[in-house]
């Protein structure tokens, strides 16, 4: 039993597994189903917030941020509503787009076929779908001015690592 433990500490500490090599992700563009899916996951937002607070529309810009922010704060879809706290999330997204060089793709990686939001052309990406669902599931707290900042400043960051 210590000659296990002490192999599997030894492969764990020099980086040695049985996990399998993971492929990189593959990137498409949003088909027109896709697109009608986000566009119906954008309304589920735009109504809550348009039956709660009067709010006309969504724009997609920073100026969402205080509404998406009340609909947090007011917990208007609970910890168990996964797929409206997702509608959210690509919302929030949504204002990532207008900020950052960042755009809406499909990803197919060893998790399967999702939206993500890619930075410039690279593989990197930001899963904005979960950025809110994930912490609210977790009961934790959702600044989404302060996501917005923190994926600027990572970006940032981590880009000149890019090249």
């Amino acid at each position: 039993m210590t000659a296990l433990l002490t192999i599997g500490f030894l492969g764990i500490l020099f980086g040695q597994s049985d996990r399998k090599t993971v492929p990189e992700p593959k990137f498409t563009e949003l088909s027109r189903e896709d697109s009608a899916r986000l566009g119906r996951q954008r309304a589920v937002v735009a109504s809550a917030a348009m039956q709660r607070y009067g709010t006309k529309a969504l724009t997609g810009t920073k100026s969402d941020l205080p509404v998406l922010q009340r609909l947090i704060d007011d917990k208007v879809f609970k910890k168990s509503q996964t797929y409206e706290l997702q509608c959210l999330g690509l919302a929030f997204g949504d204002v990532l787009t207008s900020e950052l060089p960042l755009r809406w793709v499909m990803v197919t990686d060893e998790y399967g076929t999702d939206p993500t939001l890619q930075f410039k052309k690279t593989t990197l990406q930001i899963n904005a779908l979960t950025m809110i669902s994930k912490r609210v599931e977790r009961d934790g707290h959702v600044d989404v001015s302060e996501l917005l900042r923190i994926t600027r400043e990572r970006l940032a960051r981590t880009e000149p690592t890019l090249r």
